[in-house]
């Protein structure tokens, strides 16, 4: 996986290239935390559950069908994420699904169960470009660590950030065009 800060680059940059009338600041850190949240299936560790079980790491929480339903909660909250209801779970949704599909272009680990309930097979993408993160916070200061820091920097973050800034110029032209 990425590093759980990395997640959030695609709500994160969704929010800069659409701009504050269209993500409030609300729906903004709902999608932040949606990106991050199929992480929190790393608790199973704690509790012996086998890798690669629907749910042990990257399993159900990593699924097109969890992204759906944390979306129909955002459909459900959209009057406190200041938003439309469509809003809400569009921009959650894509929050959400963005983690599994990152998390398919790492590395290492055992993939993702993508397609859960409909098959509990893990999938990977053909190109996995981006350094997998060591789970755990005993291994942040390492060598490692920072080789998993620059290769999101080239595979997540920088391209996060021009379609972000290229979503904001569009959006300023189209503003400015109005005037």
């Amino acid at each position: 996986m990425p590093t759980i800060i990395s997640h959030a680059a695609v709500p994160l940059t969704t929010g800069i290239a659409l701009g504050r009338r269209i993500i409030s600041r609300r729906l903004l850190l709902t999608g932040i935390a949606a990106s991050m949240l199929p992480d929190a299936d790393t608790a199973g560790l704690l509790f012996g559950i086998p890798f690669g079980t629907p749910y042990s790491h990257r399993g159900f929480t990593h699924s097109i069908c969890f992204a759906l339903v944390i979306a129909l909660l955002a459909l459900w909250a959209a009057r406190k994420l200041h938003t439309t209801r469509l809003r809400a779970a569009l921009f959650v949704f894509i929050a959400t699904v963005s983690h599994p599909l990152l998390d398919m272009c790492t590395d290492g680990g055992s993939g993702v169960a993508l397609f859960w309930p409909l098959s509990n097979e893990r999938v990977f993408f053909p190109w996995q470009v981006i350094a997998v993160s060591p789970i755990g916070v005993s291994r942040v200061f390492t060598e490692r660590f920072a080789h998993v820091l620059g290769s999101e920097a080239v595979w997540v973050w920088g391209p996060a950030l021009v379609l972000g800034l290229v979503g904001w110029a569009v959006r300023r032209r189209l503003t400015l065009a109005k005037i």
